[in-house]
């Protein structure tokens, strides 16, 4: 028992950070922005200049197989879809620490030249997505496949191990949750097969300051959420 718990400890990262390879897309321009030592790739959809919104991905997401996807989805919003360190040709190594300095990072640099700012986060990038929009003036947040927080998810796979003193990176998104009070878009998968509905109920019952629309997509798992035309009918419909 003991030997498995170390064995978890040593290898969290590994298990949470599935970094993808650096890949190409001439739909939309892509550009460097840095952040201490590290350099981050962040892809551009070029839209309204009056409104940008920022895109965190999921722990082994390519996020520019989705330029397409928002190119029809919000046609006058300029989009920008961050590649997490060590995530298709950013620098350095993933962390919850890393991915919020990021974050920021790229919030500030986008807010200098938009007037409105939104966020949307996916799987791991819900996380993300709520730090910031408990930290920065954000318009408006959407969260798909989200968890309350990464201690709990892991807890709900590991039972009989002591997550909540191993786990280096803890994306308490349910504590940040109750210092949001903008419009929340929740996308739901029902039969989400890694993080447990409840997990994703939690969060959502935290932001009760919210202005908050809960959206359970039935027969939808983890990774076909997206699949179901109800998911591009409430993104678009909540964007505008």
């Amino acid at each position: 028992y003991g030997l498995f718990c170390l064995m978890l400890y040593v290898k969290q990262r590994s298990m949470l950070f599935y970094p993808v390879p650096e890949n190409r897309n001439n739909q939309a321009d892509a550009f460097y922005l840095e952040n201490g030592a590290e350099r981050l790739k962040i892809w551009q959809i070029k839209g309204n200049k009056a409104k940008a919104l920022i895109y965190f991905g999921g722990n082994a997401e390519d996020v520019s197989l989705n330029i397409s996807f928002f190119q029809k989805l919000l046609p006058d919003w300029s989009v920008f879809l961050c590649n997490y360190r060590g995530y298709g040709g950013s620098s350095g190594t993933p962390s919850e620490e890393a991915l919020f300095s990021d974050a920021l990072a790229v919030y500030d640099f986008i807010s200098e030249n938009h007037d409105t700012v939104a966020v949307m986060g996916r799987s791991l990038g819900t996380g993300v997505a709520v730090f910031l929009a408990s930290r920065k003036k954000i318009a408006r947040i959407a969260l798909v496949t989200p968890y309350d927080s990464m201690v709990a998810v892991a807890a709900s796979y590991y039972p009989i191990v002591p997550v909540s003193l191993l786990m280096k990176d803890r994306f308490e998104a349910v504590e940040m949750a109750r210092d949001i009070t903008i419009p929340v878009l929740a996308i739901i998968a029902e039969n989400d097969e890694v993080i447990p509905l409840k997990n994703s109920q939690r969060l959502v019952a935290a932001l009760e300051g919210a202005q908050t629309e809960g959206v359970i997509i039935k027969g939808a798992g983890h990774n076909t959420v997206d699949h179901s035309p109800v998911y591009r009918t409430r993104l678009q419909n909540f964007f505008r």
